[in-house]
């Protein structure tokens, strides 16, 4: 992957990876560490030794070390004297510096010697981030495996009568036994118009009970739409969004534009209306990151080795709503989806 970052400048020497908390799927995708507390940055070197620099104390480093490849370990305070030992004249590539704090950025440019001797690197990064290797499809599978034990959980705590309250913490604690790094949920009372987060317990019981979850394992991400619920025959609105979902899966592949799959979806669901929550983004790219609008957006066609997921949704006026999904694997000639280990 460093080898490959040159290409964003043949004369660029070293380069800068800042993240941090919220925005860190470059740093991730670098040197395997995610930042909990403060951000991080990375120096990477086109002929010399990478360096790590992780918050400002120094109890911080020994979090930090189980967590990457790389050995040399700092605080963000020695950014300036690890550049400086770099040469400060040496062409510096800079991935993540719109999300950097100002005054870092101040200061890292300040020892870099000004931006005549960088080049912003992050949309080269974002596009090789996109194919994804074998080792990164087999990290994705393992967070779709995982939705599917917490939906497994869920669906069995809806089905023995629990609340709103039981089927998300049902769903939470099966993710995290699975090895879920981080779990995120969201529910509707509504009958599925519209999703909320999980602030306060909410003993009410609500069937049909649609819910979004999303989960990490390995650092990288799979996220789904269930619904659940003790009613045995599907409803209309599930019917025509499930069809859409297989009208869409038939039509995606390598090099087919968005929008002809948007205005394939939209036909299908009629004559119900798309749901507004997946309504600008009936897809998402998938990866590193769940919510970073500039390595999730999904351009203007699916490319081939990106992993997607596909979310079809459609309402019912003020009847309710609902929404399916899958994450699926795009290739030349169609697509692959991910199996979450659940019998249909």
């Amino acid at each position: 992957r460093i080898d490959a970052l040159w290409g964003a400048d043949p004369k660029a020497e070293r380069a800068i990876v800042f993240g941090s908390s919220r925005h860190h799927a470059e740093l991730a995708y670098f040197t395997n560490l995610i930042p909990k507390l403060g951000p991080g940055m990375a120096l990477l070197s086109r002929s010399g030794e990478h360096r790590l620099f992780v918050g400002d104390a120094a109890n911080m480093i020994g979090a930090a070390r189980p967590l990457t490849w790389i050995e040399h370990i700092g605080t963000l305070k020695d950014v300036p004297a690890g550049i400086a030992a770099g040469a400060v004249a040496a062409r510096t590539l800079v991935i993540g510096a719109d999300t950097m704090p100002v005054a870092l950025r101040r200061s890292i440019m300040e020892a870099l010697g000004g931006t005549e001797a960088t080049t912003d690197a992050t949309s080269h990064v974002w596009s090789q981030m996109r194919r994804k290797s074998r080792h990164e499809l087999n990290a994705i599978d393992a967070a779709v495996k995982a939705t599917g034990v917490a939906r497994k959980a869920m669906r069995e705590a809806l089905m023995t009568g629990g609340s709103v309250t039981d089927v998300i913490l049902a769903g939470e604690r099966a993710a995290n036994g699975a090895g879920a790094q981080d779990v995120r949920t969201l529910f509707s009372q509504d009958g599925g118009r519209t999703l909320r987060p999980f602030f306060v317990p909410v003993q009410q019981q609500v069937d049909p009970l649609m819910a979004y979850l999303a989960i990490r394992r390995f650092n990288y991400w799979a996220e789904c739409f269930p619904m659940f619920t003790t009613r045995p025959e599907p409803t209309r609105l599930y019917e025509k969004s499930y069809e859409a979902m297989g009208s869409a899966l038939s039509a995606i592949k390598a090099g087919v534009g968005t929008h002809e799959i948007a205005q394939l979806i939209a036909a299908t669901i009629q004559p119900f209306q798309a749901h507004p929550v997946i309504a600008s983004a009936f897809a998402q790219r998938m990866g590193l990151a769940v919510d970073e609008p500039s390595c999730a957006d999904i351009g203007a066609s699916f490319e081939e080795g990106e992993v997607y997921s596909l979310r079809i949704g459609a309402m019912d006026g003020s009847k309710g709503g609902m929404i399916c999904s899958s994450m699926i694997h795009v290739r030349k000639d169609g697509v692959e989806e991910f199996d979450d280990g659940l019998q249909r």
